[in-house]
């Protein structure tokens, strides 16, 4: 039901057992979710080959990504490359690394990014970081298309 949050000891039918019946709950706080791994984790999981693709563009597209930015609005791009990328971080302190800590950025997940990226352009994750990750724009394209069959079938 939506709406409203059923009682384990009211039930229809049931004097005293429950909506579940015999007393039984479902899982409670007590046994929370376990939280998806940061951006920075899936980045040192799928470099070091033990994350798959499909779960490092799932955690990819709902994390946070850090971008550094100019005056104007929108994405800089790095052009001194066989193709021009734009350098993204997973975390504050790696765009920091890279940039300075007087650096302006704005944060959009990852799925904007693949959104708003302009055509033929790749990107670098955490450039200066331990475990690079170049994704050209043929990689960005595939993304792309995983997402959108990841989410209209």
């Amino acid at each position: 039901m939506y709406g409203y949050e059923q009682s384990v000891n009211s039930g229809p039918g049931v004097p005293g057992g429950g909506a579940m019946g015999g007393g039984y709950a479902e899982p409670s706080a007590a046994y929370p979710e376990p939280s998806p791994p940061s951006l920075a984790d899936a980045v040192r999981a799928f470099t070091t080959g033990s994350m798959a693709a499909e779960d490092f563009q799932a955690i990819f597209a709902t994390s946070k990504v850090y971008c550094p930015r100019g005056e104007n609005p929108g994405f800089l791009a790095l052009h001194d490359t066989q193709q021009p990328v734009i350098p993204m971080f997973s975390s504050l302190k790696e765009l920091r690394r890279y940039a300075g800590k007087e650096s302006k950025y704005f944060v959009i997940t990852g799925a904007e990014v693949l959104d708003l990226l302009p055509t033929g352009y790749g990107f670098v994750l955490d450039i200066d970081g331990q475990h690079r990750m170049v994704f050209d724009a043929k990689a960005v394209e595939q993304m792309v298309d995983f997402t959108m069959r990841r989410m209209y079938g």
